[in-house]
């Protein structure tokens, strides 16, 4: 009998495997480049059928999304029981420099690359939501850093309607977004929601952060909005968040998707599948957590002459 289990055992430890591995597809092609997405399917779906669409850091240089992290990190969400999307797209900040507020074109112009891409991505799984088992209403958008700032964006001009969502069915509407260490770019001088209420939204930050800020850059109107001004917003306008500030800390929050996994399924489970209306602000600290040597990066480390490739 024992014997028995072992065996049942290791093959249900084996078909979890197997379905850890990723089903890859061709989304759009751009610049002569064939851009792809990696969907994990859970063995079990227990979170009702919630996609999470992943957009991965990089400071819109570097990065991909079939690294190491990014695999362990699809798959940690495929066990959880969600179907996982990691997602390509341009990186339009390669070979620029000297980016600030007064030189903001550069940096606007790869957001909104990498948003037209994301767009491209969710237009995919919509169209082909019963190949990939995918409910559309139940997408939610992930990011870490330049990954964080496009899905805010993506959710930002999504709400305003702006000519990159109109790829976009326009009765669509996100059911989550969650940002790692992420800020949103905005010409209006403050953050509007003019068409419709932004999706609910996990927004986790390092209140040191000093590559994507925490708080906001701004310079008449054009503005760098990050977590702590938009949960502000939020707050004026009545709008769903979750906010959890880690004081102290930089942008090594960014990395934090995995040791934040209790809070995320908390998230889906409140927000996006019982669809409570919560507002919710914790700050969090813990002097164990190492920080890294890219903690007290600004943007003038990232993008100066070394950057020229």
């Amino acid at each position: 009998m024992k014997r028995i289990q072992i065996i049942f055992a290791l093959f249900f430890a084996s078909l979890s495997i197997l379905t850890a591995q990723p089903t890859t597809y061709i989304f759009a092609e751009r610049d002569t480049v064939q851009m792809r997405m990696d969907v994990y399917r859970p063995a079990e779906k227990n979170k009702k059928d919630v996609c999470i669409v992943y957009v991965f850091g990089g400071g819109f240089i570097t990065g991909a999304r079939n690294n190491d992290g990014e695999v362990e990190y699809m798959k940690q969400l495929a066990e959880e029981g969600y179907t996982a999307i990691a997602i390509d797209y341009r990186l339009g900040m390669k070979g620029v420099t000297n980016v600030g507020i007064t030189n903001s074109k550069p940096l606007k112009r790869a957001i909104d690359m990498a948003v037209e891409d994301l767009f491209s991505a969710v237009e995919y799984i919509i169209d082909n939501s019963s190949l990939l088992k995918v409910d559309p209403t139940k997408i939610v958008l992930c990011g870490s850093s330049a990954g964080a700032i496009t899905v805010l964006q993506a959710d930002y001009e999504l709400s305003n309607r702006s000519e990159l969502a109109k790829a976009l069915p326009e009765d669509f509407r996100f059911a989550g977004v969650m940002s790692f260490a992420g800020a949103i770019f905005s010409h209006d001088g403050k953050l509007k929601y003019r068409v419709h209420n932004p999706a609910p939204t996990f927004m986790l930050h390092g209140t040191e952060d000093r590559l994507v800020t925490y708080n906001r850059i701004k310079f008449f109107n054009l503005g760098f909005f990050g977590t702590n001004e938009i949960t502000k917003r939020f707050e004026k306008f009545n709008y769903p968040y979750f906010t959890f500030r880690f004081e102290g800390l930089g942008h090594e929050v960014a990395m934090r998707m995995m040791p934040n996994l209790r809070e995320t399924n908390w998230f889906i489970d409140n927000y996006v599948i019982a669809g409570k209306f919560l507002q919710v602000d914790e700050m969090y600290f813990d002097p164990s957590i190492e920080r890294p040597d890219y903690s007290n990066f600004t943007p003038d480390n990232l993008y100066n002459s070394d950057n020229k490739q």
